[in-house]
């Protein structure tokens, strides 16, 4: 595990190194996340095997502009609604991905939906913009375990694992703050699957 400062990043070679298939734990709007090129079916498995995540448990993306996932879903209406009201942001919305959409499996769930959101974290938006497509972004912590905060928490969570992340972006103590709020989008029809940082009104 590479730790760099965040205000020592070289983002070329950050990038690289993701599309090299390498893992990276990073700062998000809530809590240090876990991730990788959602278009990499390597690193998205490496993912799963870091987070000891069960493989049926999808893990969400982020993006830094709906532009971006466009590629990956249809937009609508509906859509384009919690957009203006909501991102970027702590919202993460589950709806179905176009068929054939070259995302990972573990990104595209089992009824072909995907979680994403728009994210407001300006490192984040820049990863993903210079790397051209989205980021996995799940929690950096072992299933079952608190979220991390600080890099501490994270060197300490995956000090003895057989599987771990490869660089670590150590922005220091984050707020503690709820993770994303998620809802799921079925045409105009929203469900909350979790209450996070964000109220739907």
């Amino acid at each position: 595990m590479l730790v760099i400062p965040e205000q020592s990043i070289n983002l070329p070679e950050i990038i690289s190194a993701l599309k090299s298939g390498k893992t990276i734990v990073y700062p998000t709007e809530t809590c240090y996340g876990l991730g990788c090129d959602a278009t990499n079916y390597i690193s998205v498995d490496k993912i799963f095997n870091i987070k000891q995540r069960q493989k049926e448990k999808s893990v969400l993306v982020v993006a830094p502009s709906i532009k971006m996932m466009m590629e990956y879903i249809d937009w609508t209406a509906p859509l384009q609604k919690i957009a203006d009201n909501y991102w970027p942001g702590a919202l993460t919305v589950v709806t179905k991905a176009k068929d054939n959409c070259n995302l990972a499996r573990g990104v595209i769930a089992s009824d072909g939906t995907i979680a994403f959101r728009i994210s407001s974290h300006p490192l984040v938006t820049n990863l993903s913009e210079s790397l051209g497509r989205p980021l996995v972004s799940t929690s950096a912590n072992i299933a079952s375990e608190e979220s991390p905060y600080d890099i501490e928490s994270v060197l300490k969570m995956f000090e003895n694992s057989l599987y771990q992340p490869d660089l670590i972006v150590d922005a220091g103590v984050l707020p503690h703050k709820s993770p994303s709020t998620i809802i799921r989008l079925d045409n105009e029809n929203i469900t909350v699957l979790r209450q996070g940082e964000v109220v739907i009104i």
